[in-house]
């Protein structure tokens, strides 16, 4: 990321950063964090979050960590653990320190211990019915729970044996004493601990109360000497918390900013229902092609450059938006038109025999593989008798706006001569099966010596020499703009897209390909952006495509 000039427009968060580093705040220093719960696969919107925290860091010649919010055991896993940090660095960035909000179970514990000392804790056995009724509601004032007033004594005395596991899970909890009047519901005396008989990723079974999320997280940033803790907007609400513990405990104190989160057309961003579509196996797992995932979308051929320059294009704003999908595409589309080496794939192969073409022989005939890149070079593809064309390339009854082949018609096949179809062969049901077509060897380079011009240009595939695939084409998961709107009595799987994956067998690609191996990425020219996929084997290529050149989707939602 680019270094802040003094032409250069900073977003709110950022001028918020260089504004105290300028007035001397924190002694001129940036201590960010990227803090993920390990529950499930970092999705785009996480991307958002990585670019912000690391980018910060990086601009401002700062430090930022990476913490893992481990503080819920039953859905956490060190599965998790390492798939982001993967996620993370594949985007391009590389933390000061791994951490985890487990590493200070002992200290938050003891901060526990001291805010019931000071009166400002208290061991409640309300159920979870019983504390909902209690707080009452935005416009109903609350009600003290009936174990508030315990003696510090007491409450001392239960929360350490809630430690030591003489209670049942949800039996009891421990309770910051703040207001239960408050017009802000997170200070109607929020729970701090709640018992958990749960194994944990990394503590084991050493504890059997967990802190929350709001006890937990203003406390690690002031341990880490976070600077600026920078959060998505449904936290704003859970400022007034956050600043209430540390300074009670008289603490440093982290700034909290929020800026709003990604909201995606046609795109899923909950990480629970993320998971029930892996669990229900309605994907192919979390790095199913079309899932918003990280390791999704890598798998799928996206370039992390593409990704970081997207989130650097929605830039960070304070106000909830619906971002389109297009221009995520377009993004990608920018940096694989620079980056991907060019080559020929058929997809629904239809069979030319060039007539007049030497049986046996085959020529060489030299394509440019990127022409936005000069150092990528040239390649050489075989050219002979038999070949492979798209079906769609041929129609026997065309427009003048057709400008594939048709009988009597001529086209140029890209990087080799002029072709002229004279008869099409059908099946017994009249499926046309294969061309019969004659070239001009005089074209050579697709011009012709007299001057006459096509209009078409085609791409093929030499049959002798073609290398089979799989093609697997990736459309958008839901059909809704936004699947979180649910019509009543529906599910919001209802607006999963069936046709979100169309598999395709017996394509046809040029021989250059034989060696790709998973992780390539190519354009198919005249197709789309693929990328080889990791199901491939050495007897069976097997390609995703990752978006197609032009914005189709788009287009055929107007129709």
């Amino acid at each position: 990321m680019s270094e802040a000039t003094p032409e250069t427009k900073l977003d709110f968060v950022r001028q918020i950063v260089a504004d105290d580093i300028a007035n001397g705040k924190n002694n001129g220093q940036v201590q960010t964090r990227f803090p993920p719960e390990p529950n499930g696969y970092l999705h785009i919107g996480h991307a958002k979050s990585i670019c912000l925290n690391f980018g910060i860091a990086q601009q401002f010649g700062g430090k930022c960590n990476l913490r893992f919010d481990d503080t819920n055991p039953e859905k956490e896993d060190t599965e998790y653990v390492q798939a982001i940090e993967e996620d993370v660095r594949w985007l391009g960035f590389e933390w000061e320190k791994k951490l985890f909000a487990s590493d200070y179970f002992d200290q938050l514990y003891e901060w526990a211990v001291q805010l019931i000392k000071e009166g400002k804790a208290y061991v409640c056995d309300q159920t979870v019915e019983e504390v909902r009724e209690y707080r009452g509601g935005w416009n109903k004032e609350g009600k003290h729970s009936p174990y508030r007033d315990r003696s510090v004594e007491e409450n001392l005395d239960l929360f350490e044996r809630m430690k030591n596991g003489e209670f049942a899970d949800g039996e009891k909890s421990l309770r910051a004493k703040i207001d239960m009047n408050s017009s802000n519901m997170n200070l109607r005396d929020p729970a701090m601990y709640r018992i958990r008989h749960e194994h944990h990723h990394r503590t084991g079974d050493k504890w059997c109360i967990y802190p929350m999320y709001d006890f937990a997280h203003g406390q690690s940033d002031s341990l880490e000497g976070v600077t600026h803790s920078v959060c998505t907007l449904e936290f704003e609400n859970h400022r007034p918390l956050y600043d209430w513990y540390i300074e009670s405990l008289g603490i440093h104190h982290p700034q909290q900013i929020e800026f709003a989160r990604l909201n995606l057309t046609y795109t899923m961003m909950s990480k629970r229902k993320l998971l029930e579509l892996v669990n229900e196996k309605l994907v192919n797992g979390w790095d199913d092609p079309r899932m918003p995932t990280i390791c999704g979308m890598r798998r799928r051929g996206v370039t992390p450059e593409a990704l970081r320059a997207f989130c650097d294009k929605i830039g960070i704003t304070k106000f909830n938006s619906l971002t389109e999908l297009a221009l995520l595409e377009l993004c990608i589309r920018d940096h694989l038109n620079r980056t991907a080496n060019r080559a020929m794939a058929v997809l629904d192969p239809l069979k030319v025999v060039i007539t007049n073409y030497p049986e046996g022989e085959t020529e060489m005939r030299q394509a440019i593989n990127n022409p936005e890149d000069e150092s990528a070079g040239i390649r050489e593809m075989p050219f002979g008798r038999e070949l492979y064309i798209e079906r769609k390339d041929f129609m026997e009854e065309a427009s003048k706006k057709y400008f594939g082949l048709t009988v009597d018609k001529e086209v140029r096949f890209k990087n080799a001569f002029f072709v002229k179809c004279n008869e099409a062969i059908k099946d017994d049901d009249g499926n046309v099966v294969e061309l019969r077509c004659t070239y001009d060897p005089e074209t050579s380079g697709g011009k012709a010596p007299d001057g006459r011009k096509v209009k078409g240009t085609l791409t093929w595939v030499s049959a002798r020499h073609a290398v089979d695939a799989e093609v697997r084409l990736y459309n958008p998961l839901f059909n809704k703009e936004k699947p979180d709107d649910i019509e009543e009595g529906k599910d919001w799987k209802d607006g999963l897209n069936p046709e979100s994956l169309v598999t395709l067998t017996g394509c046809k690609l040029e021989p250059s390909l034989a060696k790709a191996i998973p992780g390539d990425r190519f354009q198919f020219e005249r197709t789309g952006y693929f990328c080889v996929d990791k199901d491939s084997t050495a007897d069976k290529l097997v390609f995703n495509r990752t978006v197609t050149l032009k914005d189709g989707f788009a287009k055929s939602k107007k129709k």
